[in-house]
């Protein structure tokens, strides 16, 4: 059983700043991929970022400049750091993981709101 939860999302202003953290947990023997995707009401869930287990990431267009991803793969654990926020940004931000137990599958967090205030 493999749990992914995600932390750090809250209220802010536009022009702030935030962290998100995901951590995935439980019998894991590697996790690859990790990344975060956001989704806004009535709105699909679009990619934020990607980074892989060695350190490659990849942004969406809309994100490059502002946030950056990174990860602590001795705690299976992946941040998000959000900067210059826009009322833009506003969305739940989940968290997926490409993690190896006795099989390899793609686990998502439950999500965490971000809303950026005008």
């Amino acid at each position: 059983q493999v749990q992914v939860v995600e932390s750090g999302g809250g209220l802010v202003q536009t022009g702030g700043s935030l962290r998100l953290s995901c951590a995935a947990s439980g019998i894991i023997l590697r996790v690859y991929d990790m990344a975060w995707y956001r989704q806004a009401p009535e709105k699909q869930r679009d990619l934020v970022a990607t980074i892989a287990r060695g350190g490659s990431t990849n942004y969406g267009d809309s994100v490059k400049g502002r946030f950056t991803i990174s990860r602590d793969n001795a705690k299976n654990t992946v941040y998000l750091q959000m900067n210059s926020l826009k009322p833009e940004d506003t969305a739940v931000y989940y968290c997926n993981a490409d993690v190896q137990t006795y099989t390899r599958n793609s686990y998502w967090g439950q999500g965490t709101q971000v809303t950026v205030s005008s």
